[in-house]
């Protein structure tokens, strides 16, 4: 069967769901950072930071399936695997983050927080970016689209590249940010809205992976705690080793109070995670009532505990530090080529590039950034396109990237531009 039959096979099945490419990949097979599609040919896979420690890792694969095999059953008996895991995660987390509530998704992670802010704060005002995406669900899609009043107030994301006011120094423009923070926060209170919380990813990466002005973070969180809100860090994409660290949040150097987790969590299975004190977990827990049939179950903490050993056991940290600041300095290397290449950016491996249609002028070319995307996947390497204005290359391989594998991506990525 020929790709374009099982396209439409898909569309009469499934609808018109959305798929990447101009000319969809059929894959069929994943091994490490590498994809393999029907007719055998071989993608770099430079996007996808689900399978964080690589495609069918097998010490993961093992995990799922002994667990599946012995026991999988939902959250309403004990389970020493699930409690155990619960333990060992937020040990990974700042000190005052202690409780683990487990979910199925980034999406069902972010409706939690939300709903942990609410019940603790008494509030129902979310303070949130004007660029964010962070789910699908009804409410949760509200601060992507909207509607957003009276629930919700965006504010511009803090950006060092395309700035919300010209000719200011990094501590002038920080200020300038967080002063958008505080007129929501007064906003609110003008209508009546008592303040809830503010939720940003830790790193902004839907909004293009911006550099975010120094103590930006901390002051914005003061604000809104000061005003009696929470503050809740979305680490769906910046999580587990992705930028260097553990969590985003410890790049911006501000804990929140409660933190989204997912994607990466489970390598591709269904695991997604929200960590918060204790203080506000009684709350929640004692306020309101959640069950998921298939969260917290043996299975998802057996597949979660076998991520974890392989980024503790094959130094998945060291290789992410190593690797990253190598491919980001070779990727600066290589704007100093090409005017297109108007700003590189990114924490560990996580790189974003933002194409512009001139330097000087830093107008973004979303329809250039699409057209380096699509052959970049004829050349046999996958990557994306995202950020407020869909002009930012975005690179994030899984964590089991190494330096050979930068080397040919480079490559690749200087043929194409030269093309």
């Amino acid at each position: 069967m020929s790709d374009d039959q099982l396209l439409e096979r898909r569309r009469r099945a499934m609808g018109a769901a959305p798929v990447f490419y101009k000319d969809p990949v059929h894959i069929v097979r994943g091994e490490g950072i590498w994809l393999y599609d029907a007719a055998g040919k071989q993608y770099m896979d430079c996007y996808n930071n689900v399978p964080c420690v690589g495609h069918c890792h097998p010490h993961v694969v093992n995990a799922m399936h002994e667990q599946a095999a012995t026991l999988n059953t939902h959250s309403r008996y004990l389970s020493e695997v699930v409690v155990g895991y619960s333990e060992r995660l937020m040990a990974l987390h700042a000190p005052s983050l202690t409780v683990l509530q487990m979910g199925c998704s980034g999406t069902e992670a972010i409706e939690v927080a939300l709903k942990m802010a609410r019940l603790f704060t008494g509030g129902q005002g979310i303070i949130c970016s004007n660029a964010t995406y962070h789910g699908n669900s009804h409410e949760v899609f509200r601060m992507s689209a909207g509607p957003f009043e009276p629930e919700y107030r965006r504010v511009p994301f803090p950006d060092a590249y395309r700035p919300i006011e010209e000719g200011l120094s990094e501590t002038e423009l920080g200020a300038r940010y967080v002063a958008e923070v505080q007129a929501a926060i007064d906003a609110f209170a003008a209508d009546g809205v008592p303040l809830a919380g503010m939720l940003f990813c830790s790193i902004f990466a839907n909004e293009g992976l911006p550099n975010v002005p120094s103590g930006y973070m901390a002051e914005a969180a003061a604000l809104v705690r000061a005003a009696g809100g929470v503050v809740i860090f979305d680490e769906v994409q910046a999580g587990f080793c992705r930028t260097g660290r553990w969590w985003g949040y410890e790049v911006t150097d501000c804990v929140p109070d409660i933190v989204a987790m997912g994607k990466p969590m489970g390598a591709g299975y269904p695991l997604s995670g929200v960590g918060t004190r204790a203080e506000i977990a009684d709350v929640f827990h004692g306020k309101s009532f959640y069950f998921n049939t298939t969260a917290a179950t043996p299975l998802q903490a057996a597949v979660g505990g076998a991520v974890l050993d392989v980024i503790e056991n094959e130094n998945v940290l060291g290789n992410v530090n190593e690797v990253g600041t190598y491919s980001l300095q070779q990727l600066v290397q290589l704007q100093e080529q090409y005017e297109a290449m108007g700003d590189v950016r990114g924490h560990g491996l996580f790189v974003g590039i933002d194409w512009v249609k001139d330097r000087a002028g830093r107008e973004p070319d979303r329809q250039g950034a699409v057209e380096i995307v699509e052959r970049m996947k004829e050349k046999g390497f996958l990557i994306s396109n995202a950020g407020q204005h869909g002009n930012v290359l975005k690179i994030r391989p899984p964590l089991v990237f190494l330096q050979q594998h930068a080397d040919l991506l480079l490559t690749a990525l200087s043929e194409v531009i030269e093309a």
